[in-house]
């Protein structure tokens, strides 16, 4: 199919007619598809089935009784894991908690505005203005949390090599009431970017207003290789704010939740010294310990880093296909129409796709009518306002081969059709 902008009226008319007639048939299927949300297939879980079988003891490598109450930052050898497999920090600076990175993030949240950031610094909650930067598109939980806590969001463009430091940088000097930002720094959800050494470095060593600025770096894909050596690097965040005297600025967060068993993972946080002595004051009030005995079964199963790269090898097997036949259906059906374009990422879970303007929602809600269910248009953004009515995020992982296939032929059958539309004015 050629370039739609080449079309006759005419031409375009029948086109319009042809896939209407198509997308009738679509919706006689009855198809039930969900591709909501970026969930491991069956295959990828089964890959770490072995955590049933891990336990012959509850004892820890150091000795301890995981089936008890006590060691609040976590098993040893849990540390050890996420500092040498996941974080790249010291073992001493980790606290290792229970299944959702996402839950970490929400509770540091909290004690900033319970208590601040560190001691001696005012609550967030008594301040009158509380803002956040927000690379965009992104993911939709970091929004909610800001939404949660009543923060104002400020979208800064993603660009190919990270966040708009530009921007970042001319925002965050001047308004004491920004306080921080989220960042996804490798494949990030849902563009598959990866930030350059240069935004990393940026970050660590630009001046703020507010002396509490946090960078909140969600390290949710840094294992999540599709080809192997042909991968991204990103600079340690940490290191570089240790180099320029800002130690404190950053919280490091990861999770097995797309490793292992994404209900029934493992999570981590990694920060500086004070903020970790902070950090476990006041977790102290809140729990006696997260669950070690699941700790310790991640460790039986992933003694270390090279057992950790092993798995997501085994991962990359079954998401690899997927992801090349989403790019395959879409340069096949969109591609010489040059109505669309979407990223082809090395790594993660997404592929961000980005409609003619203005017709994000009514594709996603089309898609919907005729059975796939495709993440909410919007939700990339803060608010749930994409300015631009144009991202769509592709989440291929959970469906089968033949399903995804039948997903993707139906979302490109409505993305010409309302592309189609637009240029008909109707």
């Amino acid at each position: 199919m050629r370039k739609l902008s080449s079309m006759t009226q005419v031409e375009m008319e029948q086109l319009y007619e042809d896939l209407l007639a198509k997308y009738k048939e679509f919706q006689s299927r009855g198809l039930k598809l969900d591709m909501s949300r970026g969930k491991p297939g069956k295959e990828v879980l089964d890959h770490s089935n072995a955590l049933f079988a891990a336990m012959d003891s509850y004892i820890s490598e150091t000795g301890i009784d995981t089936r008890n109450y006590g060691n609040l930052a976590g098993l040893p050898e849990a540390r050890r894991l996420f500092s040498e497999a996941f974080l790249d920090m010291p073992v001493e600076q980790i606290i290792v908690g229970g299944n959702s990175s996402l839950t970490l993030m929400f509770d540091t949240f909290g004690r900033a505005f319970v208590r601040g950031v560190l001691p001696g610094m005012k609550p967030w909650s008594k301040l009158d203005t509380i803002k956040f930067l927000c690379p965009a598109p992104g993911y939709d939980r970091h929004f909610m949390i800001c939404d949660y806590y009543g923060i104002e969001m400020i979208p800064v463009p993603l660009l190919e090599d990270g966040p708009d430091m530009d921007l970042v940088e001319k925002l965050a000097a001047e308004d004491p009431s920004i306080k921080g930002i989220w960042c996804v720094p490798l494949y990030s959800n849902p563009d598959g970017v990866s930030y350059s050494d240069d935004v990393v470095r940026r970050l660590a060593a630009m001046p703020t207003a507010a002396e509490d600025f946090r960078i909140f770096w969600d390290n949710a894909y840094c294992v999540h290789h599709l080809y192997g050596a042909n991968r991204d690097h990103v600079l340690n965040i940490y290191k570089e704010c240790e180099k320029v005297g800002n130690a404190d600025r950053p919280y490091l967060f990861a999770s097995t939740s797309k490793v292992t068993i994404a209900g029934g993972g493992i999570c981590a946080m990694a920060m500086s010294p004070a903020n970790y002595d902070w950090a476990m004051k006041n977790l102290n009030v809140q729990a006696i310990g997260f669950d070690k005995v699941n700790q310790l079964r991640h460790c039986r199963l992933l003694p270390d880093a090279e057992a950790v790269e092993k798995l997501m090898e085994r991962h990359a097997e079954v998401l690899r296909p997927k992801f090349a036949l989403v790019e395959e259906i879409l340069s096949k059906e969109l591609g010489e129409m040059e109505i669309a374009r979407w990223t082809n990422p090395k790594g993660g879970y997404f592929i961000s796709f980005y409609a003619p303007e203005g017709c994000a929602k009514k594709i996603v809600s089309l898609c919907k009518e005729a059975g796939v269910v495709m993440t909410g248009a919007g939700a990339t953004y803060p608010y749930g306002k994409d300015p631009q009515d144009s991202n769509i995020r592709i989440a291929p992982t959970l469906p089968p081969a033949v399903e995804l296939a039948s997903a993707m032929e139906l979302f490109c059958l409505v993305v010409k059709l309302c592309a189609v539309e637009k240029a008909l004015g109707k």
